[in-house]
């Protein structure tokens, strides 16, 4: 079995690669740079970019499974590709959004309307996606910069995420299902500033600023898109269109402050806490 992991260097991708190596798998990582990627030595790095599918039929040969990140406006050329290609199984990663009828994926859409097996893992936020902007500060500060002091978050850490499309992957059982993904409770931008400075023992300020500064913040020391940004902070909500257009399901916003039960009966352990993140990420605010 050789199993290609595509958006093989980010947060969850090179935990699945991880992952896989560790259970004896043979792994293909595809990156747009593989001089950069720094992979264990046994993994097979080729270069290639979802957004360009021409540059993924290499990577593809000899593949018989597939852990897809989400590129949509290319997801049903590249499903099809994988498809031609003999690859039987794919893991893609979603979000929580669609199982809360927010939006509709269209990868999700190309992986169903396959003839592969497929499962979506679909995570709500990640405990990872303010180390960009959060780490300077606490390194050379000690302290953090953000609004919403109490306003809890749902947030899961990106090695259950991986765990989850990991087992998808490996085992079988997991066709036509979707997983939501979420952290083991709710958490508070508060909460987590606290878990950062136990983590490193020393204490850690919370700095409350306004939304315009964060996201000065975010685009300056993150490297965040704008779009990212402002839906982050609230500058602007999911398109607006009613459940009934375009496929999209019923709307049940709840979905997402709920915790689901998904990780546990998947992977059979409970998902892991903010404090344990900050544990395991301690060295990038040192």
């Amino acid at each position: 079995m050789k199993i290609l992991v595509t958006g093989a260097t980010g947060f969850v991708g090179r935990d699945v690669v991880a992952r896989l190596v560790r259970a004896g798998v043979r792994v293909r990582a595809l990156t747009r740079n593989p001089a950069t990627a720094a992979l264990p030595a046994q993994v097979e790095v080729v270069r290639g970019d979802l957004t360009r599918p021409e540059s993924m039929a290499a990577a593809l040969d000899g593949i018989d499974r597939l852990y897809l990140f989400p590129v949509e406006e290319t997801a049903r050329e590249i499903v099809a590709l994988a498809e031609r290609a003999g690859v039987r199984r794919v893991v893609d990663l979603s979000a929580a959004s669609v199982t809360a009828g927010l939006h509709v994926s269209r990868v999700e859409q190309a992986v169903e309307a396959s003839g592969m097996e497929w499962t979506h893992v679909r995570p709500c936020g990640f405990m990872a996606n303010l180390l960009q902007i959060w780490a300077p500060s606490v390194r050379a500060e000690r302290v953090v910069r953000y609004p919403f002091a109490d306003e809890p978050m749902n947030l899961v850490h990106e090695a259950d995420i991986a765990a989850v499309a990991v087992a998808a992957l490996l085992a079988d059982g997991h066709h036509g299902r979707a997983y939501t993904v979420t952290g083991p409770g709710l958490v508070t931008v508060r909460e987590q500033v606290a878990a950062i400075g136990a983590a490193l023992g020393e204490q850690v300020r919370y700095e409350e600023v306004t939304r315009e500064r964060a996201r000065e913040l975010m685009r300056a020391q993150g490297g965040f898109a704008a779009e990212s940004a402002d839906l982050m902070l609230g500058f602007v909500e999911y398109d607006g269109r009613r459940p009934e257009q375009d496929g999209y399901a019923e709307q049940d916003w709840s979905a997402l402050m709920r915790v689901w039960p998904d990780t546990e009966q998947v992977t059979g352990r409970p998902p892991r806490t903010y404090a344990q993140w900050a544990r395991d990420h301690v060295a990038d605010f040192r």
